[in-house]
């Protein structure tokens, strides 16, 4: 009996192969995408899932209630972590840890890599496994390093016999010797943090210099608590300990107005989950752990897969008219509805099994273009995992159940005597219009999200930032030359170029580099009795006009005045801030009062930061003992490409050895909303996939109205009915179910898009232009679609129309 209705089935796919064709690429296209979308989300939750340690692993972090509202900190000092497993009860591990990049020298080799600072417990909270070497402990002493397996190839092309040698470290202006007492394995790519080279924390170039003061904050903290201690109990734990260190800091912030919070606390720990990290912001003051991405995409990939079986549905409809005589005839010789049901199941598992295998080929042979342009690092073992495997086939027996069970059960459940008639009463089909209708609420929302997330794309590449992006190249100082020294040989090799106008260094980058990092620096300081935050930066010589900042009062460092090592630039905020009336009259004291620091100039706010932030106070210093980290070299509008293989050509005779990672500004900033690209990819092709599978539905719908109208339109041509008239009597009742669509789209994608651009601090205004463009474009695209088709009905001869009867 099964093989008689796959062969059955088969037969009739082969015989209406035009629709089988329009079914089978559609949903193969739909399981290819909803495939790769699928393994893209399931990759992203499962950042950080591979600890063994995950469920009692955190990241520590402090809640402070300051004049300006409450705020979030994950920096701390160094002597707070062995100040709370001395003190607080319930921590089993816990450890600093520093992310930054260091330079690495063997022999003749130069390598910066990315490093990780870290106490010896760091590897009993997480798991990151020891190839060769001591597996409890990879950093036995002080003086010791790990390397990862790649690490080991760069450096001395192999990994054996590697343990024991020595590299030497740049660390700040000094140049140390370690050895290497492990090798580690490679860093999972779903690994909130990435590391070349593990060092001991107790190394770190600031770490004696702060091993006993607590308001110099750097590094994050992590910990395992003990068996049995909850959060909540351990964040009580913490309560007086708070009190107790942060005494001094509570009481400024009383003393400056700061409201405390709904416990009556000016400062509070809490726990962040370690699998939250990946996810977690604290832009708001308020700690959010945030997966919409990952949740995001697998929406998409579900209304696509409910796109194309809405479709299926729909099209087995329209096929039925067909077969009804078919049907007629196996009832009149004692068929059952069971038996007319599974046949017609049966066709619509063969296609959704074909369309399956078809759609994992395509999805195999897209992955790799898939990753470039979506930006990831997925693969396909994220889901050929077991418990993946089950819900797939769970969901496609569901799928095929509902989308091929539907149109089966309406078709066996006719009368004999109305299928031998050749009559399917399904024009005034409430569930047929309503699957159309939700098809372009769909496609209409997912039109709205691509025209605004384009839209605050595009507002963000072209806002003026304040200074000059097109024109300058940042150049990360990576060699092993002192930074000040780099900045000045950079400036006498290319002082005779006539298209280079400026060089100069900061300690931060603007924007994301291509070293990929991105940091910024705070400091606070007591100003005429209250407390005062800035983001600090260390600067060079002609930063200003390199960067073409526009100066409001006063002026920028100069190499005419020695006291401009004792000299401040401030942005406007921080002038307001600081609330003088002449802001050039204002001195500061700082280190408890032992120096005194003068404003001599204001410049214009510019976004030192990513757009999505507000623009914060600014000082800018110009200490030598400070290090620089990036040169900036601006170019003339002309011959740009010329201008940078000088830079580059400078470069490597300064650095021989170093990597050059120059790039420009604008380019940088790009990189900074890279998540907004990716999540404006994938919603744009959802957007044209799910239309264009909608598209595919509708057109079926048509045939199917068409087929049953062909009498009443012959009728309607020999009274008198133009071709317009009659295509747009057969076209317009579909046009009511886009406008329905519309009406219901447009407040559900206002709500949502109103919501996510509350993420930044500077936007795109939510027009109603970009609702009216998304529901126009569903409109025109659905007439487009029914209306070749009822054109082409309207067109043909009466005669032949009439004669269907």
């Amino acid at each position: 009996m099964l093989k008689n209705y796959f062969k059955i089935a088969w037969r009739n796919l082969i015989k209406n192969r035009v629709f089988s064709l329009a079914n089978i690429l559609g949903l193969s296209c739909a399981f290819a995408v909803a495939i790769l979308l699928t393994m893209t989300a399931l990759f992203e939750l499962s950042f950080d899932q591979f600890h063994e340690n995950k469920d009692s692993a955190y990241q520590l972090y402090l809640s402070n209630q300051t004049p300006r509202g409450p705020e979030i900190s994950v920096s701390n000092p160094v002597p707070l972590a062995p100040a709370l497993l001395e003190e607080v009860s319930g921590i089993k591990h816990i450890a600093r840890a520093v992310s930054e990049d260091v330079l690495v020298t063997y022999n003749a080799k130069e390598l910066s890599l990315d490093a990780e600072y870290v106490d010896p417990a760091y590897f009993e909270i997480f798991t990151y496994p020891t190839l060769f070497g001591n597996a409890k402990n990879p950093l036995p002493e002080k003086n010791t390093v790990g390397i990862s397996e790649e690490t080991a190839q760069k450096i001395f092309g192999t990994t054996d016999n590697v343990i024991g040698k020595i590299i030497s470290l740049k660390m700040g202006r000094d140049e140390q010797p370690f050895t290497i007492a492990s090798i580690l394995a490679e860093t999972p790519k779903n690994s909130s943090v990435d590391f070349e080279i593990v060092v001991p924390f107790e190394s770190h170039p600031d770490y004696l210099s702060n091993k006993d003061v607590w308001d110099s904050q750097f590094h994050p903290i992590y910990l395992q608590l003990e068996k049995g201690v909850s959060v909540a109990q351990f964040e009580k734990n913490t309560i007086p300990f708070t009190a107790l260190h942060y005494k001094g800091s509570i009481e400024s912030e009383i003393r400056d107005g700061a409201v405390p919070d709904a416990e009556g606390r000016y400062k509070q720990f809490h726990l962040m989950p370690i699998t939250d990290r990946h996810f977690a912001s604290y832009m708001t003051g308020v700690a959010k752990v945030d997966r919409i991405f990952p949740y995001m995409i697998l929406g998409i990939a579900f209304v696509i897969i409910f796109i194309v079986s809405a479709n299926f549905i729909n099209m087995s409809i329209a096929l039925s008219e067909k077969r009804l005589k078919e049907i007629g005839m196996r009832k009149t010789l004692g068929a059952i509805k069971k038996q007319l049901f599974f046949q017609f199941w049966m066709e619509s598992v063969l296609v959704f099994v074909v369309s399956v295998v078809l759609g994992l080929v395509a999805s195999n042979l897209l992955l790799n273009p898939f990753k470039t342009l979506f930006n990831t690092k997925a693969s396909f073992s994220d889901v050929t995992q077991p418990s993946v495997i089950l819900l797939f086939m769970l969901a496609l027996l569901i799928i095929t159940f509902i989308a091929g069970g539907y149109p089966a059960l309406l078709m066996s459940k006719l009368g004999t005597l109305k299928a031998l008639k050749g009559k399917l009463e399904v024009g005034k089909n409430r569930l047929r219009n309503s699957l159309i209708v939700l098809q372009f609420v769909i496609a209409i929302i997912l039109i709205s999200g691509t025209l605004v997330l384009h839209g605050q794309i595009e507002f963000m590449r072209n806002k003026d930032l304040g200074y000059n992006k097109e024109q300058v190249v940042s150049i990360p100082l990576n060699g092993k030359k002192n930074s000040y020294s780099v900045v000045n040989l950079l400036r006498d090799e290319l002082k005779g170029n006539p298209d280079i106008l400026g060089v100069s260094g900061a300690d931060n980058n603007l924007g994301r580099g291509r070293d990929g990092s991105q940091s910024s620096s705070m400091m606070g300081f007591d100003y005429k009795g209250r407390g005062v935050i800035t983001n600090a930066l260390t600067v060079d010589y002609d930063y200003t006009n390199t960067l073409d900042l526009q100066l409001v009062s006063g002026r920028a460092f100069d190499r005419d005045f020695a006291t401009d090592s004792l000299s401040l630039v401030i942005n406007e905020t921080m002038a307001k801030q600081l609330g003088d009336e002449d802001p050039l009259s204002i001195r500061i004291p700082m280190d408890d009062g032992a120096v005194t620091y003068s404003v001599i100039g204001v410049i214009k706010d510019y976004h030192f930061q990513d757009i999505s932030k507000q623009i914060e106070p600014l000082t800018l210093f110009m200490n030598k003992d400070w290090d620089l980290y990036y040169a900036y070299v601006k170019v003339a509008p002309k011959n740009v490409a010329k201008s940078f293989d000088a830079i580059k050509t400078a470069w490597g005779k300064i650095e021989p050895q170093a990597e050059f990672l120059g790039s420009f500004l604008d380019e940088n900033v790009d990189r900074t909303f890279r998540r907004e690209k990716t999540m404006a990819t994938i919603v744009s092709s959802g957007s044209v996939l799910g239309i264009l599978l909608s598209c595919i539905g509708l057109f079926a719908i048509s045939m199917l109205v068409v087929a049953q109208r062909t009498k009443e339109i012959g009728v309607r041509k020999v009274v008198g009915a133009s071709v317009s008239s009659v295509a747009l009597l057969l076209t317009k009742d579909f046009l009511k179910l886009v406008g329905i669509a519309f009406v219901i789209a447009t407040p559900i994608a206002w709500y949502f898009l109103n919501e996510w651009l509350q993420n930044y601090a500077f936007h795109v205004t939510l027009s109603p232009l970009f609702f009216m463009g998304a529901g126009f474009l569903a409109t025109l695209i659905a007439f487009i679609t029914v209306g070749t088709r009822t054109v082409k009905a309207a067109s043909a001869n009466p005669v032949k129309s009439l004669r269907t009867e």
